[in-house]
């Protein structure tokens, strides 16, 4: 997987192209908690995001839970395949899709 970043008005976006899963989650949590030491608002690209493992949700979830109330996590331009998988585990319950 391949991480792009764009800082743009004090929000920082990150563009992930490839797979995430048991490989590629520790680098794009390692990302995260780099960001957030920076950043208030991060927004994940998932545009080009092939596929999504139950580790990358892992991911998600822990900084989701970890950044709440003090800085924003943003997900955008699921594509249908991380949508459903999204949906069937519940995640677009709480994650700030956009």
């Amino acid at each position: 997987m391949n991480i792009t970043k764009q800082s743009d008005s004090g929000k920082l976006t990150l563009f992930l192209d490839g797979k995430l899963d048991t490989v590629t989650a520790p680098q794009l949590d390692a990302e995260l908690k780099s960001a957030f030491e920076e950043y208030d608002t991060v927004e994940i690209n998932l545009e080009k995001l092939a596929y999504i493992s139950s580790a990358g949700l892992r991911v998600l979830h822990s900084n989701h839970k970890r950044v709440k109330g003090k800085k924003t996590m943003l997900i955008s331009h699921a594509n249908g395949t991380v949508l459903d998988i999204f949906e069937s585990t519940s995640f677009s319950s709480f994650l700030n899709l956009i």
